[in-house]
């Protein structure tokens, strides 16, 4: 109809009868796209059913809602005017992962259909499929005809970037495939890469060192949930010092088995800072017995240094805790370093499980083996991020707190550190004054239980705070 004014925005122009009212289709839009909690029945609808002074949901007005999805009934996610983006993201998806010899969805493939198909955000799959067709979507049609196999070993001729990167990680958070480790699966495409143009004596001895030491390592590191970028880097940078040192021995025609502790001593003073990095490859070919004389001399570290007041740290705190404008995770990440000495590492790892309900509304966390209750508005934080949580944006949520945009992984750390840093709080440096407070404060042996430390990091701190606590067991 035309000619009426809007009924919500009084704008002239053509219209649609809502509840009897002319409504324009931006406003129409706008209540359908955003839904509030209806006062009738307390749940989260499209309201637009104007009874007395309140705006209700149609089932509360006791009318057919114009709104809902002409295919499945539901009001949530719309797309288009008829249909909800559920619906055209299920015929999509049926559509491109259906097996011909049987007409339905490939029988391996069906945990991605279900997957993608009761994800939260629906559209950003139907965004997927429209935008990256050429890569994820077209090997996936390619898996269901039967064109290539649905393997790793299809992914290892295929570029390692983000796209292939991110299907296969799909395949594997929904039991597809086999779990893999990108960090892993990429060093030895960088280790060929590095390799190219060394001797082949050196070659063979850098190879061996990073299969079975360097990678083996990392391996170890992934099972047990720990393997972070900085690790990864760490390890190349490994592989970097060890060529490096074989080129210099190269250059006065030394080989790697007759070379002395004068020489190591002659490369270190050319190369300062390079001894850790370099002294896990001499520990190599000790334990290989390629080289038995040689050793980097170990250099107790000295005493942490706290740089952060504790000042700082509580206007950290105070930030986190009234900037709404940050994300939850962004401010849930802060909090539990600056008040609970947490490592981003750990904080991205962390799994709802690890979040309870206790009496009276409070919430408990648990770092390491005793839950904690947290504080107010902490825990207000904590809840309104659980209730938005739900998973990734295209599922594989996998009970991560603080779950990803890759399927069935966490955030990285740098997506909290890089907020943080840009609010002038830096975690490591913050982490550190923290501890140093917490353990002027509580025995050692309850830190360690508390925060998940080790007894002797727990002591170490305690140590540096001037409270060695010797008299613990004697308070108790």
């Amino acid at each position: 109809m035309s000619g009426r004014p809007c009924a919500w925005c009084s704008r002239p122009g053509r219209h649609c009868l809502l509840d009897g009212e002319p409504v324009c289709t931006g406003c129409r839009r706008r209540a359908h796209y955003h839904p509030a909690r209806c006062p009738g029945c307390a749940q989260h609808r499209p309201l637009a059913f104007r009874r007395g002074t309140d705006l209700l949901c149609a089932g509360c007005a006791g009318v057919p809602s114009p709104f809902a999805c002409t295919q499945c009934g539901r009001e949530d996610h719309p797309y288009g005017s008829r249909r909800c983006a559920r619906c055209i993201l299920r015929e999509r998806l049926t559509e491109l992962l259906t097996d011909p010899s049987t007409g339905t969805v490939h029988v391996r493939l069906g945990p991605v259909f279900d997957e993608l198909t009761s994800s939260q955000r629906p559209p950003t799959g139907i965004w997927w499929l429209r935008k990256k067709p050429g890569t994820g979507p077209a090997l996936l049609a390619q898996m269901a005809r039967g064109q290539i196999p649905i393997a790793h070993a299809t992914f290892a001729d295929l570029p390692q970037d983000r796209a292939h990167d991110w299907l296969r990680d799909l395949l594997a958070a929904t039991g597809v495939l086999a779990p893999w480790e990108p960090r892993i699966e990429r060093m030895t495409p960088w280790l060929n890469t590095v390799l190219v143009g060394l001797p082949d004596d050196h070659a063979d001895v850098v190879r061996r060192f990073a299969h079975w030491h360097v990678i083996r390592k990392m391996r170890q590191r992934a099972a047990r949930g720990h393997l972070s970028q900085a690790v990864a880097n760490t390890a190349r940078q490994r592989i970097r010092d060890a060529i490096e040192f074989l080129a210099m021995l190269d250059q006065h025609s030394i080989d790697v088995a007759t070379a002395t502790q004068a020489h190591l001593e002659h490369y270190l003073l050319a190369h300062p800072g390079h001894g850790p990095s370099l002294a896990s490859f001499i520990a190599w070919l000790r334990a290989t017995r390629t080289n038995t004389e040689l050793t980097v001399p170990w250099v107790e570290p000295g005493p942490p240094q706290v740089t952060v007041s504790d000042d700082q740290r509580w206007a950290g705190v105070e930030h986190l805790l009234n900037d709404d404008t940050l994300r939850s995770y962004t401010r849930l990440g802060g909090l539990f370093t600056l008040l609970f000495a947490q490592p981003l590492t750990r904080i991205v790892a962390m799994r709802t499980s690890q979040v309870n309900h206790g009496p009276d509304a409070t919430i408990h966390v648990t770092f390491g083996g005793l839950p904690i209750q947290m504080p107010p508005v902490v825990d207000d934080i904590l809840r309104d991020h659980l209730q938005r949580r739900g998973q990734s944006p295209y599922g594989t949520g996998a009970g991560w707190l603080f779950p990803g945009g890759v399927p069935g992984r966490p955030l990285t750390t740098e997506n909290i550190r890089s907020q943080l840093v840009d609010i002038g709080i830096k975690p490591y440096q913050t982490r550190k004054a923290a501890l140093f407070q917490l353990a002027a404060q509580i025995p050692a042996p309850v830190l360690a239980e508390l925060l998940g430390l080790t007894d002797r990091n727990a002591a170490k701190w305690a140590h540096l705070a001037a409270r060695d606590w010797q008299n613990y067991i004697a308070l108790r």
